[in-house]
C-alpha cells in the first residue's frame, strides 16, 4: 500500500494511465473514508486532491451539491459524497479533502469535472481483480448499482464505487428538481 502525502496531490492523465494498470489482473484505486466506512475509486477518474476550502453555495440545489469552486478559472461543482450516498454530511476537519474527479456524461461525448468532499484520503492501493467480490445483495447500506464490488484491504471492508452511476447527471437533475418541488409544496 502506498501512503498518500499530506500535501495536495495532482494526477496528470499520463501519470494516472501509466500507474493504473500494472498487470491485467491488478488495478490501482484511491481509498478514502466517509465516516467509519472505507471506499475506493479507480485512479483513472482522479484528477487531483485538494485541501478542503469552503465552496460557494448554489441556492435551490439538491443537498448533496454543497457548492462550486474556482479551479484555475473553471467552475467545478462540489458534491458531499456522504450525502449523495444517503449518509450524514461530512464533518469538515483538518484532513477533509476535495477529490477532483472526471466522470463521463451519458448525454454528451465529453467528460465532466466534479469535486467530491471526503473525510480523509487514505492511500493508493493495488486491488487485484480476483479479490473483488460482486456487490452483496444485503448488509451494505448502498444501492448495488452504485458499487463495482467489495474487497478487503488491510483488514478493512472496502466498497469500490461506480462514480459514473452515482453521479449520473439525469439522476442528480431529478434529485435537484425533487428538492425544489418539496421546498415549494
Amino acid at each position: 500500500m502506498t501512503a498518500m502525502p499530506q500535501s495536495v496531490a495532482h494526477f496528470s492523465n499520463e501519470m494516472a494511465a501509466s500507474a493504473s494498470f500494472t498487470t491485467d489482473e491488478q488495478r490501482q484505486h484511491l481509498t478514502f473514508t466517509l465516516g467509519k466506512e472505507t471506499f475506493a475509486v479507480g485512479i483513472l477518474a482522479i484528477k487531483e486532491i485538494l485541501r478542503y476550502g469552503a465552496p460557494t453555495e448554489v441556492p435551490m440545489t439538491h443537498p448533496c451539491l454543497v457548492g462550486v469552486i474556482n479551479l484555475r478559472g473553471r467552475v467545478v461543482p462540489v458534491i458531499d459524497l456522504a450525502v449523495r450516498l444517503g449518509r450524514e454530511p461530512v464533518h469538515v476537519g483538518r484532513r477533509t479533502c476535495i477529490v477532483i474527479i472526471e466522470v463521463t456524461n451519458c448525454n454528451d461525448s465529453g467528460a465532466l469535472e466534479m469535486g467530491l468532499v471526503v473525510d480523509t484520503v487514505r492511500a493508493v492501493v493495488d486491488i487485484p481483480t480476483i479479490s473483488v467480490d460482486p456487490p452483496p445483495a444485503f448488509g451494505v447500506r448502498l444501492h448495488p448499482d452504485y458499487m463495482i464490488g467489495v474487497t478487503r484491504q488491510d483488514g478493512l471492508f472496502v466498497v469500490i464505487l461506480d462514480l459514473n452511476r452515482i453521479l449520473a447527471m439525469e439522476e442528480l437533475a431529478a434529485l435537484t428538481q425533487s428538492a425544489r418541488t418539496k421546498k415549494y409544496e
